[in-house]
């Protein structure tokens, strides 16, 4: 069977320097918010090309207390209303609840399975305070178009980047400034949250997460959040959370960091293969423009019957999974939006279907995929 994502083999190469960074904390004797942190929150900032990173807890708690630090600074209002893609993963709709604001669905495009800036201006009222954009399956949206409606409405902008670790924007811009997911903020109004599940392109070996921002204020209040509101031990100025990133997951992170771009090039490798190779009329192949503004963190195929496919690929030894067969808003603990109807999201989570691809997938492992799914 080929595994959809065998994190084992993933880490395998970093077993020596894990078990390094596993001695140095220990020895050390400092295991929360210490010098692996502080090193990883420098290189990660670094890497995205923002002035500043703070590690939290998980990604979802990066969203949280993106939107609970401008609440804070008063920059939004309990009650401001979020606009957010309709067909993304629930914890980011969960995260503007968890902040006593209101998310206003927004269909995505059926090409990209981003946000649609074309449909964006129609949702705006009086107390819409913020876009969030979520670069689902590891590419970018079309951030020049929503940025520009964010200034023309004086909103702020927040990116949901757990999918997209070194996604690549504006590439003619010089190396040093390329723009990675979080490279172009425009007037201080966005921040980005990141995610290091496992999983991910950028994973850790348990939960973890960042947010990135050029905003010195917002960064300051986060590192406040995260530790129960406490910039002095024992001295409390606001209501926060215990949201921090572990000590021993960040030194794993500063091992695997280096290699997230050439990782993520096997990825985009393996995307061209399956795109110019992949030749049958009952599969539709997700749209990319080969520039380094995908990462393939999923790579997202659709067909008019799922189930069908995968217990046939299943059977031909190629296991894959469902990213996600049910919309936010038709889950059950979003039953108020239950009568909601958004048919181009809903038409996206009933034709998914997620192929295995990740840096350590074989050559020999993508021919037999491509194989089989042309005699499907």
């Amino acid at each position: 069977m080929i595994p959809f994502l065998d994190l084992k083999k993933i880490n395998e190469p970093y077993v020596t320097a894990f078990q390094e960074k596993l001695k140095a904390v220990l020895s050390n004797g400092w295991y929360i918010l210490g010098n692996e942190v502080k090193e990883f929150e420098t290189n990660f900032a670094k890497y995205c090309g923002t002035k500043y990173c703070v590690g939290v807890g998980n990604g979802f708690d990066a969203l949280v207390l993106i939107f609970k630090g401008y609440i804070q600074l008063g920059k939004l209002q309990k009650g401001d209303e979020v606009i957010v893609p309709a067909n993304t993963y629930i914890a980011s709709i969960l995260a503007i609840i968890q902040a006593d604001l209101i998310p206003v669905l927004v269909e995505p495009k059926l090409e990209t399975y981003n946000i649609n800036p074309n449909l964006i201006a129609d949702k705006i009222t009086s107390k819409t305070k913020v876009i969030l954009v979520v670069h689902l399956y590891g590419q970018l949206a079309e951030m020049d178009a929503i940025h520009e409606i964010a200034f023309a409405n004086d909103l702020l902008v927040v990116e949901d980047a757990a999918q997209a670790h070194g996604a690549i924007r504006n590439q003619e811009s010089a190396p040093e400034t390329a723009g990675r997911t979080d490279e172009v903020i425009k007037n201080q109004k966005s921040s980005v949250a990141y995610s290091f599940y496992p999983g991910k392109n950028l994973g850790a070996l348990g939960d973890g997460g960042a947010v990135t921002t050029n905003d010195l204020e917002l960064a300051k209040v986060i590192q406040s959040l995260r530790n129960y509101g406490s910039e002095t031990k024992y001295y409390n100025d606001n209501m926060g959370v215990n949201s921090r990133l572990d000590e021993l997951q960040a030194g794993f992170l500063n091992v695997k960091l280096p290699k997230l771009d050439a990782e993520n090039e096997k990825r985009r490798i393996i995307a061209k293969r399956y795109l110019s190779e992949i030749k049958n009329d009952k599969i539709i192949l997700p749209f990319w423009n080969l520039s380094k503004n995908h990462v393939f963190h999923l790579f997202v195929i659709r067909t008019q019957n799922r189930l069908n496919l995968q217990e046939y690929l299943h059977q031909n030894s190629i296991q894959t999974v469902i990213h996600y067969p049910i919309p936010p808003h038709n889950q059950k603990a979003l039953s108020a939006w239950n009568h909601l109807s958004f048919p181009i999201s809903q038409k996206i989570h009933d034709e998914v279907l997620s192929l295995p691809i990740s840096p350590v997938l074989t050559m020999d492992e993508v021919s037999h995929i491509i194989a089989i799914l042309n005699q499907y």
